[in-house]
């Protein structure tokens, strides 16, 4: 079980995609994602594997929600900034969470 105080210090952030690309080098399809979370955190990188669900098409303009504070960490040679939530279903098919209707980027989740 979790403090509150462990709970309190994951970031969780509202993004919008301003970037899908894809990324053959990763070992499970997923794509490189490009997220804007608003002035104060700016711009940063994540690589999804919501390839099942999700297209490139599908995925520009969307807005996610992300934890924002963990370590970088290199897959290949993409540096993934954040990370994207989503809910994880049979067969690694990822439904993305996401606020319900257009919010500021950056607004924290709580």
């Amino acid at each position: 079980m979790l403090t509150w105080e462990e709970f309190e210090k994951t970031e969780m952030r509202v993004g919008t995609i301003t970037e899908v690309n894809d990324f053959p080098e990763a070992r499970k399809p997923a794509y490189q994602l490009v997220i804007d979370f608003g002035e104060t955190i700016g711009i940063r990188k994540s690589s999804a594997q919501i390839t099942k669900r999700y297209t490139k098409e599908q995925l520009a303009g969307r807005q996610i929600v992300a934890v924002v504070n963990f370590p970088k960490k290199q897959i290949g040679k993409f540096m993934s900034e954040c990370l994207v939530l989503g809910a994880m279903g049979a067969d690694n098919d990822i439904v993305l969470l996401a606020p319900d209707f257009k919010v500021e980027n950056g607004l924290r989740i709580g």
